[in-house]
């Protein structure tokens, strides 16, 4: 399906970085970031070009090829990795920034890949997460898989990544104007965690 979507329509999402990953980028410390289930690498770039050693992770080939592209129009460095979050190991204490934007994907995966973060994540790094919740379903907007058991909520999100100390972790009411695909009214949750 991924494939598909992007050889469909290039920048699905479109290019500008995801807006609560713009509002709290500068909360990661200085080193390495991953970005999971990247996509077309828009918020990879984006933290690239803030100076961050940055790796886009994602199953479909075709998004991390136009995530490089991306990355060269924009002058900065990118390593891709194509990968399954359901097996993908990130490894223990190596990233000081790990971004889950709209990363749904079935609750086993989920957890699998939220438990590896915990434990990948440096000393004093740093989680950031938006994802779509059951509420969205009832929304007018567009966005996120049409199932409920793909979608998020902050407790959910505070039990698979024990480990970590929450600032932030709630559902919030927004516009979302990301590309083709995720446009209008939006029930998200936000989370912002550090590894302390």
């Amino acid at each position: 399906m991924w494939n598909e979507r992007y050889a469909d329509a290039h920048a699905s999402y479109g290019t500008d970085p995801n807006d609560f990953l713009r509002s709290v980028a500068d909360r990661i410390p200085d080193g390495p970031v991953l970005c999971l289930a990247e996509g077309e690498g828009r918020n990879a770039v984006f933290l690239a070009e803030k100076g961050h050693p940055a790796t886009a992770v994602d199953l479909a080939e075709v998004g991390l090829k136009h995530a490089a592209e991306l990355a060269a129009e924009r002058g900065v460095e990118l390593t891709t990795v194509c990968a399954d979050l359901g097996t993908y190991d990130p490894g223990v204490a190596q990233w000081a920034g790990i971004v889950s934007i709209w990363a749904h994907t079935p609750p086993a995966v989920r957890q699998h890949i939220h438990a590896a973060c915990v434990r990948a994540l440096r000393p004093g790094g740093v989680f950031i997460l938006e994802a779509y919740t059951p509420k969205h379903l009832t929304r007018p907007g567009k966005g996120g898989p049409p199932v409920a058991e793909l979608l998020m909520t902050p407790e959910a999100l505070r039990e698979e990544l024990k480990g970590l100390r929450f600032e932030r972790c709630e559902e919030v009411d927004r516009d979302v104007a990301e590309g083709r695909y995720h446009t209008g009214p939006s029930t998200t949750v936000q989370c912002l965690a550090f590894k302390d």
